[in-house]
Order: C-alpha cells, then structure tokens, then sequence
C-alpha cells in the first residue's frame, strides 16, 4: 500500500466528505453511522472501537480505496511544480 491518506485520528465525516470512495467500506466493516451527526467529530478509531470493529483493518481498507481512488483520477502520480 502507499501512504496513508486517511489517519485514525481524522473525523469519520471529514474522511467520507474528503473520500466518497470509502462509504462502502465503512458500511462492509459495520460502521454505518457515517451519516449521523457523531461522525462530525468522532474519529475513525473511535467509531471502530465504540463499535467492536478491528481498526487496523478498516485503517488498511480505507487507506487502499483511497489509494485506488487517487490512482484512477492521477492525483497519486502528480508531482509538484
């Protein structure tokens, strides 16, 4: 995997808002509060604890359709000018 563009400290809303591409994966991982009004401020690891979920694995899946994401639009091969 590359880097990792989504941090376990960042808001669940923020990382959906930023990262549309990672709504199925919240939802496949049992995190389907994405929309309510917790996911302002709750961070991801914190949305995984509070729901039993493994955060390294939601951490890892995330990350890889972000990954994928910015290597379809070429936003992962853009270098600065």
């Amino acid at each position: 995997m590359g880097s990792d563009i989504i941090k376990r400290d960042m808001p669940i809303g923020a990382v959906v808002k930023e990262h549309p591409e990672t709504v199925p994966v919240f939802l496949k991982h049992g995190l389907h509060c994405i929309g309510c009004h917790v996911a302002a401020f709750e961070s991801v690891a914190e949305g995984a604890q509070a729901h039993g979920i493994d955060v390294e694995s939601l951490m890892n899946d995330l990350n890889e359709a972000a990954d994928e994401a910015a290597k379809s639009t070429g936003e992962a091969s853009a270098t600065p000018e």
